[in-house]
């Protein structure tokens, strides 16, 4: 069942039918790597352009959400991150909370214990914002589905509404995040060719995907694995007084436009070209912000020449994607597995910190545990 025109004010609840004792929920959900970009926001968390992207599967954020009744003021939570009080990550969590009060009032009635840990390691270029937050915001619609209960009605809401509603939350927490609830392919912002398209959440690809996408390899080649000089953050707000903005917006709009056939009827040509100009788009935004910065280092301009080159010599679909950071993404066909990562091992390993790299294809979204 899909749920149409939901804006914000619908995801206000009504009074909850319970209260709860002390409890525990825990979700599993993955990160995405974006096809189209999003780069540059407006409102509150609302993306400039429409973006696209696979969801990951190996690449996930396991959340565990302890709560229990409170009678004091505000919000009080604790963060652990691999078992260890990981406080630098209580500001993030303390502006998403003051985000979606309005959403999910029962907030300042518990005090909650959020332990989270990553499949992958911590400050390795994968999205964990994604997958952390958008962990989170499923178990935060748990526990409101186990308010919201009724014998009427067994667990009070929709799964439409509860994972609409989860990207919604996600989204207030990352922009991104809203791309990981659900999977393989995943839309986000308002695009006349795409019915349901929203900016407020995260929207499954509407149409069928060509078996040339089916199980899409992702070699993630971790090239830097230290902090980013710039936030994205910060770099989305570069983009108010950008010179190019409006430019790619519409190009961007444009690529998601070209790409939604090329899914469709498995056009692999046509794909990499999309998804590679895409990739250096990015870059060339923050090559050209005002202050201006660069992510990419010596080693991730490398490697794209020797995907290029193996590319020329082969004829593989084999290509590159980035993210706002240094390290690659790898993406083919899993026809081509065995070679690509055998070329991966020979040739691309020495490129990568520590020699590390992630492999990873497309899955289908968070799951409870």
């Amino acid at each position: 069942m899909k749920l149409l025109c939901m804006t914000e004010v619908d995801f206000i609840p009504k009074e909850y039918q319970n209260h709860l004792e002390q409890g525990k929920v825990s979700w599993q959900s993955p990160s995405n790597i974006a096809l189209v970009k999003y780069w540059g926001k407006y409102g509150e968390q609302l993306p400039k352009n429409a973006s696209i992207s696979f969801t990951l599967s190996n690449c996930h954020t396991n959340t565990t959400l302890g709560f229990e009744p409170k009678s004091s003021e505000g919000f009080e939570f604790a963060v652990f991150l691999d078992g260890k009080l990981a406080p630098n990550f209580a500001p993030k969590i303390q502006t998403f909370f003051e985000r979606i009060e309005r959403y999910m009032p029962f907030l300042k009635e518990y005090s909650f214990t959020i332990e989270t840990s990553n499949s992958f390691p911590h400050s390795s270029g994968i999205a964990s914002s994604a997958s952390g937050m958008s962990a989170l915001a499923l178990c935060l619609m748990s526990v409101e589905r186990m308010l919201c209960s009724s014998r009427s009605q067994e667990g009070g809401m929709s799964e439409a509404y509860f994972l609409q509603k989860a990207t919604f939350l996600a989204r207030l927490g990352s922009g991104s995040a809203c791309r990981s609830i659900e999977g393989p392919v995943v839309v986000w912002g308002v695009h006349n060719e795409i019915d349901g398209s929203d900016d407020l959440f995260g929207t499954k690809f509407p149409f069928d995907l060509h078996n040339n996408f089916k199980n899409y390899q992702d070699t993630v080649l971790l090239v830097d694995q230290g902090e980013k000089q710039i936030s994205s953050t910060v770099g989305h707000d570069l983009m108010y007084d950008h010179p190019y903005s409006e430019s790619r917006f519409l190009q961007a709009e444009k690529n998601l436009s070209n790409l939604i056939p090329v899914l469709k009827e498995g056009n692999l040509a046509k794909f990499i070209e999309i998804v590679e100009n895409e990739a250096l788009s990015l870059h060339a935004m923050m090559l050209t912000s005002n202050p201006y910065f660069i992510l990419m280092k010596p080693n991730t301009l490398e490697i794209i020449n020797r995907i290029w080159k193996y590319r020329r010599e082969t004829g593989s679909s084999v290509c590159f994607t980035l993210d706002a950071g240094a390290n690659v993404h790898v993406l083919y066909p899993e026809n081509e597995k065995e070679t690509v990562l055998a070329y991966i091992k020979n040739e691309l390993f020495a490129f990568c910190q520590d020699g590390q790299y992630i492999c990873d294809q497309i899955g289908l979204g968070a799951k409870m545990l």
